[in-house]
């Protein structure tokens, strides 16, 4: 098995008590972006679910959504209470998760942040998600990613 990197053996060491296999796969030319991850897996864009670091006010919240869609910052400033949401920065991203931005995974994270998973990921019964790096990825039954994360159902997507 080829070295995994040291954000990846963090991320499966902060998962050991979730009672869920993961087995992650290496893909050294990145999987950065969804399209890149959905290449490199042989998988539709749809069935990436991708990590997105939000900051609502000045609080943190990760939002899980499907690689072919885009967050619609407006619903997610609903759903959060809050009048205004944005992008978190890479140095906010890393320093609330723990993670790099386009590795971060969806659970395993330095803080507990709220996590909201967007209804368009139940297109697919098994997704595929960062593993701490951006060339780090492993598949998950939605169902688990969900109940790892804590995730709550939410339509956010644009």
């Amino acid at each position: 098995m080829t070295q995994l990197p040291e954000a990846t053996r963090r991320f499966l060491d902060a998962a050991a008590g979730v009672d869920v296999e993961i087995e992650p796969h290496v893909f050294p030319d990145g999987t950065k972006t969804s399209a890149d991850a959905a290449r490199a897996v042989g998988c539709e864009l749809s069935a990436i679910a991708k990590s997105l670091v939000f900051i609502a006010e000045k609080r943190p919240v990760l939002v899980l959504m499907s690689g072919d869609k885009r967050v619609d910052t407006a619903k997610l400033a609903a759903i959060c209470g809050t009048g205004r949401v944005r992008m978190a920065t890479l140095e906010e991203a890393r320093k609330h998760t723990g993670y790099a931005a386009g590795g971060t995974p969806a659970f395993g994270l330095a803080n507990e942040i709220p996590v909201y998973a967007d209804v368009g990921l139940r297109r697919h019964e098994e997704v595929w998600s960062a593993a701490g790096t951006p060339t780090t990825v492993y598949p998950i039954a939605l169902r688990d990613l969900v109940t790892a994360s804590g995730a709550t159902w939410a339509e956010v997507a644009e």
